[in-house]
């Protein structure tokens, strides 16, 4: 099982608890499982994925080996959970004319910052939860 270093990212040997790069120690994760071996992807490359577009999140929801994975569920769901979230908030600013206006202006750029963010969270192998979003992903992730 491939895993990450999450202070600086890099690769970890198999069974290391130090990141050779940082001497970062990393902790074991729980839950924490691979699909590498069934198909060529790593848990944190399919978490990252998730979040390209609501669709793979879908995909790995609905194949196996990935929607047995807590970890690659959890994301899944998170993305999901952001986009309806962001169809709504996006459709309000709209509406709403005054602050809607101001609106309309910073909230792609925190959008996209958040994205990102949640995205390297996935790839470094650490699940970051959004608040209330993350929240309602756990649950669902873990009810498997």
């Amino acid at each position: 099982m491939q895993r990450f270093c999450p202070s600086c990212g890099s690769a970890l040997p198999t069974g290391s608890s130090t990141c050779r790069s940082c001497g970062a120690t990393v902790e074991p994760i729980a839950g924490f499982e691979t699909v590498a071996v069934a198909t060529g992807l790593t848990d944190n490359l399919a978490g990252a994925f998730a979040y390209l577009t609501f669709l793979p999140a879908i995909f790995f929801l609905l194949l196996e080996p990935y929607n047995k994975n807590r970890f690659v569920r959890f994301h899944s769901f998170q993305c999901i959970f952001l986009s309806i979230t962001w169809f709504a908030l996006s459709f309000a600013v709209t509406v709403v004319p005054l602050i809607g206006g101001a609106l309309l202006f910073v909230l792609p750029i925190a959008g996209l910052i958040l994205w990102i963010f949640v995205i390297v969270q996935a790839y470094r192998g650490q699940t970051f939860k959004v608040p209330v979003v993350g929240d309602m992903a756990e649950k669902y992730a873990s009810n498997a």
